[in-house]
């Protein structure tokens, strides 16, 4: 539980001191830290909308307009780059709506990093994965490459997110072939270290109900896993970048992978606790690296804040 209620607002929540709940002498200090005194705010974005597999909306991944109009949404939301979901030459479309999004990313003082899906195949993962990520660094970080300045780093190396699937890729061999770029990326896996742990810089968190599981109601929002996850990075891993998880509610009934699970959204409060639960294990002068929203628009799991944060007069920010 919290120590104490932060009030917070909906859109961009925001602490004028932290909510620790160690002592943290006890405790080694974080080898990587915000470079100001909180997170950099960064959402995970979904560029297969247009396609016939996902979804119908009202836009199209593809639709300049379209996405320089989320950019300036998401600026004023304080969010400061899009992590693109991208599953390398699998996925055509999306790596043609990722091209657009890193050059509109440019033109508007924005970032972008990559989220790389690896694949589900048990056969081949790894040489895919090596592949996948030769291509990405030779198509959109090399010096090259239109927009590459505007690619999400961290102490002046890029940051790559990975989303894992069937767990097949030997991610000790990707990092000896990536570690040969200049600059080396970062590596941030998800959850908590695990196979191949030694492989990653970081981790980050996402969306899970903890330990409880999914309630039918959608009462189970994270806390117990948020709580786990940032006490472990914490008090057994202070020397890997710590990328925290903040997200409005779930609902996967709309996709086609969906198993009727849902996290409520509580009025907004499941947004303003997740965004801020950090502070609960961090002292002021410790803000972890980075904060990732989940998601900007994944209308298929229910989990966008595009359209704003739920409240309980409808969904949306407060006028």
């Amino acid at each position: 539980m919290l120590n104490r209620l932060c009030v917070v607002s909906l859109i961009v929540p925001f602490v004028l001191s932290g909510c620790p709940g160690h002592d943290s002498a006890q405790l080694s200090p974080l080898k990587y830290r915000a470079t100001g005194n909180a997170p950099e705010v960064i959402a995970l974005y979904e560029a297969w909308f247009g396609h016939p597999r996902h979804i119908s909306i009202d836009y199209s991944s593809h639709d300049p307009a379209v996405i320089n109009r989320q950019i300036h949404k998401a600026q004023a939301m304080g969010i400061s780059a899009f992590v693109v979901d991208w599953y390398g030459d699998r996925e055509p479309f999306i790596d043609r709506s990722y091209s657009l999004m890193q050059a509109a990313a440019q033109k508007n003082s924005f970032k972008v990093a990559m989220m790389y899906d690896e694949t589900s195949q048990d056969d081949g993962a790894t040489d895919e994965a090596i592949a996948d990520f030769t291509m990405f660094h030779d198509t959109y970080l090399s010096a090259k490459s239109p927009g590459h300045e505007a690619y999400l780093t961290y102490q002046g190396r890029p940051v790559i997110f990975i989303f894992p699937t069937a767990k097949h890729t030997d991610w000790g061999k990707v990092r000896a072939v990536v570690d040969q770029w200049d600059p080396k990326p970062w590596l941030i896996y998800e959850n908590l270290p695990g196979q191949n742990s030694e492989a990653f810089d970081g981790f980050y968190a996402w969306v899970e109900p903890g330990d409880k599981g999914w309630a039918a109601d959608g009462s189970n929002w994270g806390e117990q896993y948020l709580n786990n996850f940032y006490e472990t990075l914490r008090s057994k891993n202070s020397d890997k970048i710590i990328v925290g998880g903040a997200w409005a509610e779930f609902n996967d009934s709309k996709a086609a992978w969906g198993l009727n699970r849902h996290i409520s959204s509580r009025c907004g409060q499941t947004y303003s606790d997740t965004y801020n639960f950090w502070r609960k294990e961090f002292p002021p002068d410790q803000p972890i690296p980075f904060l990732m929203i989940e998601t900007w628009n994944d209308y298929e799991e229910g989990t966008a804040i595009e359209p704003g944060i739920p409240t309980c007069s409808g969904s949306g920010a407060p006028k």
